[in-house]
């Protein structure tokens, strides 16, 4: 199975095959090959209703490169999610139209609802055995972010898509470099606002586990844990407490961009708009009352390659 998930910042591909039947009803997929990058697809989004002509490009050419993957593995279905800036934009005709020729199916821009069931399905799946539930999963993505409260035997219990994603945030709050305490004040504010309107829907202050997706998330843990290399099987099911992420969140702000790239866990993309993810991660603990967050680098990508094996 093929599965590709366009946000507002990146564009992932997963291609995997099912465990076997041996293997038991919560063990993970068997990864062929994991793929990110960062095309920044909502680039002004927030500003203009319209995606712009060059993220639609740079999307092609990395489309284009997974198409090739996807040929070369074989896979059987193929699957692609596109999510918060597509369903945003009022020239989404356009981008809809170059998936079609490049990757031969049709993008499906899913409702925010499903967004959040499909990243709770990828993250839930393969949590240690002794996670307590319920679970608040939280995917932190470029324009927007899931908040979705469930365990494994019922599922999702309520599900909510925000948009206090970590590119808008920064577009709309961040310009400086570093953001004067202002710009993080009024990003705060906005963040908290919407998080207590999430939270009004779904009952996260109720959960037990505060499991955080998304590239925002798994970089703050990488951060906290102090790794001199982005090392996904230990940030993966890795647990930081809110003490730690405050901290990395008042650093990460504090610094210029070219601080934040000297980091070695940093990737150059997400490095304009990490101050922002770890402003929306800090205040969802903070208004939900989670003392920690365990990551997950399984998530709404994950999701999407398990709704091909129903």
């Amino acid at each position: 199975m093929a599965a590709i998930d366009c946000g507002t910042n990146s564009i992932r591909l997963l291609v995997a095959d099912l465990p076997g039947e041996s293997a038991g009803p919560q063990a993970p997929l068997v990864d062929l090959t994991r793929r990110m990058e960062i095309v920044r697809l909502g680039q002004g989004v927030d500003r203009t209703g319209r995606l712009a002509p060059e993220a639609i490009e740079r999307t092609r050419v990395a489309l284009a490169s997974y198409a090739a993957d996807i040929e070369k593995l074989g896979a059987e279905r193929v699957r692609m999610c596109a999510t918060s800036a597509s369903r945003d934009a009022a020239n989404a005709a356009d981008f809809t139209g170059m998936v079609q020729r490049t990757l031969g199916v049709a993008p499906e821009v899913v409702t925010g609802d499903e967004e959040a069931r499909l990243s709770f399905t990828g993250a839930v799946r393969g949590l240690p055995a002794d996670a307590k539930a319920p679970f608040l999963v939280v995917d932190i993505g470029g324009g927007s972010t899931e908040f979705v409260v469930g365990d494994r035997a019922a599922g999702v219990h309520a599900a909510i898509s925000v948009d206090i994603g970590c590119v808008r945030m920064t577009e709309r709050h961040l310009p400086g470099d570093p953001p004067t305490p202002e710009q993080v004040a009024a990003a705060q504010a906005d963040i908290a606002a919407a998080v207590d309107r999430a939270l009004a829907v779904v009952p996260g202050r109720e959960a037990a586990t505060l499991v955080g997706l998304a590239g925002s998330v798994t970089t703050v843990v990488a951060l906290a844990q102090g790794l001199r290399e982005y090392d996904p099987e230990r940030i993966h099911h890795a647990r930081v407490s809110y003490e730690a992420v405050t901290q990395v969140t008042a650093d990460l702000l504090s610094q210029t961009r070219e601080q934040r790239l000297a980091n070695p866990v940093m990737h150059p993309g997400r490095a304009d708009v990490i101050g922002a993810g770890a402003l929306v991660l800090r205040v969802i603990m903070e208004r939900a009352g989670m003392p920690s967050v365990v990551a997950s680098e399984h998530d709404i990508l994950d999701g999407i390659a398990w709704s091909l094996a129903i």
